[in-house]
């Protein structure tokens, strides 16, 4: 199991979907009504801010998007 199907585990039912319609917006290119912004000293990485849950991710080559966190927000959320 990695890091984000754990993650995934911790939270609720109500948060576990929040972070499925923000994945299927992110997905489709949505990015409208998103809380989005980009981590300071990075191009490619940014965060999306939903109440408590967090959803970094890294854009790559040809626009391909990789999740690297979805957790809740804490001291630790942006250490990686």
């Amino acid at each position: 199991m990695d890091k984000i199907e754990k993650a995934l585990q911790k939270l609720t039912p109500e948060e576990k979907k929040t972070v499925k319609d923000i994945l299927a917006k992110l997905e489709s290119r949505r990015f409208k009504n998103l809380n989005l912004k980009k981590l300071k000293g990075r191009d490619d990485i940014f965060r999306i801010r939903k109440g408590k849950i967090r959803i970094i991710y890294q854009l790559g080559s040809s626009s391909k998007i990789f999740i690297l966190a979805i957790e809740r927000r804490s001291d630790t959320t942006y250490n990686f």
